[in-house]
């Protein structure tokens, strides 16, 4: 019996041992390339806070003007407009990448594109014009639309801002959050708990970009197919 046990025990061993480095491995492939819904998950703040932190620094978004500056080279000052394809073209430079960049990473994007024309340069990048924030709002609300984001915002006050809720409407909405360009997250809010006071942390803060949808109670919908009156029944003719 010990003879059969001992080879057991060290399968069992290695078994445990080669387990444990698998385990490693994987978690070195998840922290590397996190797969989407781990992004997604990542990118997710719950609470009053919304999806993401809070005061948040601005990316660059294509359509937005940025003005870069050269305070040891001013005859390189320029203005340029975010393409739609989220480049901008720098004189005597090229162009660069810079959608979705933080002002401070477009003057180190652009700091690379002119190392091969000036030693070590200094370069400013400033915001001279860009597209408004906005959030859109659909369904049964009295405005649909596209509304400018302009303070702090929350679901519900967004759905005020677009005329409030219709008699057709449900008080289950849903808030759709872009993560990136083909992902997003979709959170459902109970507007009836809000508004009597509970669970008053997911009344989340909108983000530019996002969407509220407020759909159509099923009664209401229901109407619009089958004939439907309130009163008494107009009397038949008598056949006799």
């Amino acid at each position: 019996m010990r003879r059969k046990a001992r080879p057991l025990r060290s399968l069992i061993a290695v078994l445990l041992n080669t387990s444990a480095l698998l385990a490693q491995q994987s978690s070195v492939v998840v922290k590397n390339e996190p797969t989407q819904p781990a992004l997604a998950a990542s990118a997710q703040v719950r609470g009053g806070d919304g999806f993401s932190e809070r005061n948040p620094r601005y990316k660059v978004a294509h359509g937005d003007v940025l003005l870069i500056s050269f305070p040891l080279s001013p005859e390189l000052n320029q203005k340029v407009a975010v393409q739609p394809d989220g480049y901008i073209a720098l004189q005597s430079a090229g162009t660069i990448y810079v959608e979705g960049l933080t002002l401070s990473g477009v003057a180190e994007a652009a700091k690379k594109a002119y190392a091969h024309i000036l030693h070590d340069p200094i370069i400013d990048v400033d915001l001279a014009d860009f597209q408004k924030p906005s959030f859109t709002v659909w369904g049964q609300v009295g405005k649909p639309g596209k509304y400018e984001l302009r303070d702090d915002t929350t679901v519900t006050e967004g759905i005020a801002i677009a005329g409030g809720l219709e008699a057709t409407a449900k008080t289950q909405v849903f808030l759709y959050h872009a993560v990136s360009s083909n992902w997003a997250e979709v959170h459902e809010i109970k507007l009836k708990d809000i508004l009597h006071g509970k669970n008053i942390g997911e009344d989340v803060h909108l983000q530019p970009g996002d969407m509220i949808f407020v759909p159509e109670k099923t009664i209401a919908n229901f109407r619009k197919y089958v004939p439907y009156s309130v009163g008494l029944a107009p009397p038949y003719p008598s056949t006799y």
